[in-house]
């Protein structure tokens, strides 16, 4: 039994020196000493919950019914990023700092952990006071019509990183008392896992340097990046990702480096110019191709827009075989229009002529090699309207007309048979 006793004080002894040992206690502490401190702790904690609750409504309340009521939008987002709030926090944390020690000098030595854990408290506070003020002027900048299509997420990224990374340093520092230095000199001996844990940052960070430096991805930009589905506006610009919005309406992340290792297509340069390309073919059956007769150059010559075309061409082709002395019994002897060369130079005069078209950029009508599907006939051409809606609105007029115009020359669009062909060379 005394040996039982014996053990249980030994062990009651043991955790006295072990708090005394964390908190850093003194040896001559009384009962009444205790008791004071208690009292003026209580007191202490009190007045600091009565400031808290007092700036805290000042940082909820007033300043924003006054940030409402300025011009400037930047103290908005303050408000919006619990800036004020976060400064709030200081006021009674300070107020304990200031009145711990005269406190709790009684009882607790310079060095204890109570004192360093309230300046920890406070680098937390002012770190997030920080934060929020760089989440605010990010945003605030963003509005800003000549930074709207900088990366400034990215840059508030790697801002608040190198934050949290010295404030964690300063943390850990205050609680083992022990200089900055020495965790910046133990971080020397981690830099292989440093860069493996934080490559996609510095990837990303890498990579929004050169995409910002050379100009090549802004906010608002039109991308295709087939690799991962993206074909829609940039909308977002961070350290580690891009996000495009596509033209369904769907979200496509993509990192910020593949921007620098894969190939995309920025349709930028398109909005910026003059006009939007149109380059689409139609298909002619070749057996429908021939030269012109008589009748059809008289044909030909009453449509507006070549008669003058038919008449100087007709005339320089007569010329030509009078003095070639060409036998016209037979058409394919000389030189002579084809139906296919007229409805050429239609197309041509037709998109010179339409106000939609461009005819300060190159516009053209060209065959391509003939196949399977007949002879090609590509249109390339500008259109002056580059919005996705009117453009295709131009492109459907424009060829509307043109496959509309081919029977006019005595031309048919090739396109592959289908049921009623079949039903009509049945019958």
């Amino acid at each position: 039994m005394p040996v039982q006793n014996t053990d249980l004080d030994t062990t009651s002894i043991l955790n006295s020196v072990r708090i005394e040992n964390f908190f850093n206690l003194k040896d001559d502490i009384t009962t009444e000493v205790i008791e004071n401190v208690a009292i003026d702790a209580a007191i202490l904690i009190g007045i600091c919950a009565v400031v808290w609750l007092v700036t805290r409504w000042i940082a909820k309340v007033i300043m924003k019914s006054i940030s409402g009521k300025t011009k400037t939008e930047f103290d908005d987002f303050l408000v919006q990023y619990n800036f004020f709030k976060w400064l709030a926090n200081i006021v009674p944390a300070l107020i304990l700092e200031f009145q711990e020690r005269t406190l709790f000098e009684d009882i607790l030595d310079n060095n204890s952990i109570v004192y360093r854990l309230t300046d920890a408290l406070i680098v937390v506070f002012i770190t997030k006071v920080i934060i929020a003020f760089v989440n605010a002027s990010r945003e605030f900048l963003s509005k800003r019509p000549n930074l709207k299509d900088k990366p400034l997420y990215s840059y508030a990224q790697l801002t608040k990183i190198f934050i949290y990374f010295f404030a964690g340093i300063l943390v850990f520092s205050i609680l083992s008392e022990k200089s900055p230095v020495y965790f910046l000199s133990a971080m020397g001996a981690m830099t292989a896992v440093i860069l493996l844990i934080f490559k996609d940052t510095i990837l990303g960070f890498v990579a929004s340097i050169q995409l910002s430096a050379n100009d090549m991805v802004r906010i608002g930009d039109w991308i295709s990046m087939p690799k991962f589905g993206a074909d829609g506006d940039v909308i977002e610009i961070n350290l580690t990702t891009i996000k495009v919005k596509n033209f369904d309406n769907t979200i496509t992340t993509i990192p910020t480096y593949s921007f620098i290792s894969d190939s995309f297509k920025n349709w930028r340069g398109m909005e910026e110019s003059g006009g939007r390309r149109i380059k689409r073919a139609i298909h002619i059956k070749v057996g429908s191709i021939q030269f012109c007769n008589n009748d059809m150059l008289h044909k030909f010559s009453k449509i507006n827009l070549i008669s003058t075309y038919i008449q100087d061409k007709k005339h320089e082709i007569e010329a030509y075989n009078k003095t070639e002395q060409v036998d016209d019994s037979m058409l394919i002897n000389g030189r002579k229009m084809t139906n296919i060369g007229v409805f050429r130079v239609y197309i041509e005069m037709f998109l010179a002529n339409n106000s939609n078209i461009n005819n300060s950029l190159t516009y053209m009508v060209r065959q391509l090699q003939p196949t399977e599907n007949g002879l090609p006939i590509e249109i390339y051409a500008f259109s002056k309207v580059k919005e996705w809606k009117g453009f295709e609105q131009v492109v459907a007029d424009l060829f509307d007309h043109i496959l509309a115009a081919a029977p006019e020359f005595e031309l048919d669009i090739f396109q592959n048979p289908s049921g009623s062909d079949f039903n009509q060379f049945i019958n």
